[in-house]
Formats: C-alpha cells, structure tokens, sequence
C-alpha cells in the first residue's frame, strides 16, 4: 500500500519550501490549521474521558480548550485579513440559506451548494485572495 500511495505524494518538496518561506500568509495558516487540529483534538478528548470512561465532565478544561481554538481562528482570520467578524456573519448567512425555515434533515441532506456560496460571497463567485502584503522579503 505504502508504495501505491507514494506516487500521490507532493514530490516537488523544494518548491514547496520555497512558497513557505516567500509567504508568510501561508505559515500563519499553517500554524492556524495545525492549532486548531490539536486544540479541537483535546476539546474531544475531554468529552471523551467524561462520556466512555466516566470521569466528571471538566467545564474548565472544556473552556480552555475553546478559548485556544478561538485563538487558532483569529490568527486564522488575520492572515486572510478579514476580520472575525466578518467570519461568523458569513457563517450566520450561509446557514440561512442552507436552513432558511430552521434546520430539517431534508435540507441538511440536499443542500443548495450554489446558494450557500452565494450567501458566502454575495456573489455566487468564488472570493479573489487578498494580495499578500506580508510576503518575506
């Protein structure tokens, strides 16, 4: 398996180092992606350890947990320069399009991708990338 799988694999690792190192957007997002993966892998662990191994559910861990993936998501947003904000009214918005009489499992199993993104962007197009005014020199 290992060896049918590596034929997948980015093999132009230079290139990528490259567009790592010429672009700091991409390491804030990095940093965001791999923050937030771990933060929200301990918040589960949490609710793990109370629901299958019957330990007191710890609200404050809980908490902490929840705090440090908003913390992953405003990096997150400030190296796409929007603000938060402006995240979670695109959020709002989205999902009333996708529910717009409240949520029913016959719309959250056939979504209008099309709306939603319209409700994304206000468009229907696909947002432009911000320039990215922090490149490394």
């Amino acid at each position: 398996y290992a060896a049918a799988a590596s034929v997948t694999a980015a093999g132009d690792y230079d290139a990528i180092t490259w567009r790592m190192v010429e672009n700091t957007r991409a390491i804030d997002l990095q940093h965001a992606a791999l923050g937030l993966t771990s933060e929200a892998g301990e918040f589960a662990d949490a609710l793990k350890k109370h629901l299958f191994y019957g330990q007191p559910l710890d609200f404050v861990n809980l908490v902490e947990e929840l705090g440090d993936v908003c913390w992953y998501v405003a990096l997150a947003a400030a190296a796409l320069d929007v603000p938060l904000g402006e995240v979670l009214a695109r959020n709002v918005a989205k999902l009333r399009a996708r529910y717009p009489g409240g949520f029913t499992e016959a719309a959250a199993t056939t979504r209008d991708l099309p709306a939603e993104r319209g409700a994304l962007d206000g468009s229907g197009a696909a947002p432009a990338a911000p320039p990215d005014d922090r490149t490394a020199t």
